[in-house]
């Protein structure tokens, strides 16, 4: 059943669905041992790829992350490929060349890998927002197939920034070197800042998968510990559902 959107600062906010399943047998693990010391089962981790679109009173359109693309996608190798995020926008009454806006909070590939097909840039019209750290960091394929593809249309940021109105970026580093968390008002879109409840219960519980498990156990708590006292609403990427208020 799709998530029904809801209006925050004036803007209304969808959640999209791109795809859900567990990690491909490459990468695969428990979430026990996804998540070392959390007391989790030894069964597969089931995760939700959730994207965002914004839609302020202006009409104007935003994209927060692009999911896992198609089948031959970098993501192809362990995530539930192809994505639904086309179809997703389609039921929203959005075409890509509509939306102005992508923001890509980090260039792992279940994030990223739907900003491109055949080739091309699949937004069109719209300008890719990502921070310099995480630009300068990224390399393999991730690099040739996306960035590549996008680099005339990229929107490159250092730091905190608005980049749609009242759409702020902030860097939250650990997860990956550049990753970015995105605020509209009350609400965060936390990308992989937490990726499992159980971090919001204990936020030093570390991803396997980080690229710095130490950095982005501190970044999370100190992100953490500000929203919840901001009685924020987190939209969050892998979550099975997309919001939860702290």
């Amino acid at each position: 059943m799709p998530h029904q959107p809801l209006h925050v600062a004036g803007v209304e906010v969808t959640p999209l669905c791109d795809a859900v399943g567990p990690m491909g047998e490459a990468i695969r693990r428990p979430l026990a041992e996804t998540f070392p010391g959390a007391d989790l089962p030894e069964e597969p981790w089931i995760l939700h790829f959730h994207c965002y679109l914004l839609r302020d009173r202006a009409g104007r359109l935003t994209l927060v992350d692009t999911g896992i693309g198609g089948t031959d996608s970098p993501a192809s190798s362990w995530a539930p490929v192809p994505g639904s995020l086309a179809g997703e926008l389609a039921a929203a009454g959005v075409a890509p060349a509509d939306v102005g806006t992508v923001i890509l909070t980090h260039l792992h590939s279940d994030h990223a890998s739907g900003a491109v097909a055949d080739g091309r840039p699949v937004f069109e019209n719209a300008r890719y927002v990502l921070q310099d750290a995480e630009l300068e960091a990224a390399g393999g394929a991730m690099l040739h197939q996306v960035i590549d593809v996008i680099k005339g249309q990229l929107q490159v940021v250092d730091g905190d920034a608005e980049v749609a109105p009242g759409v702020r970026v902030h860097l939250t580093p650990g997860h990956t070197t550049g990753h970015q968390i995105v605020r509209l008002g009350d609400l965060a879109m936390t990308g992989d800042l937490v990726l499992h409840p159980a971090q919001l219960a204990d936020p030093a519980v570390r991803y396997v998968y980080d690229d710095d498990q130490e950095r982005a156990a501190a970044t999370r708590a100190e992100v953490l510990a500000g929203l919840r006292a901001e009685r924020a609403l987190l939209a969050t990427a892998h979550f099975e559902e997309p919001f939860v208020r702290l």
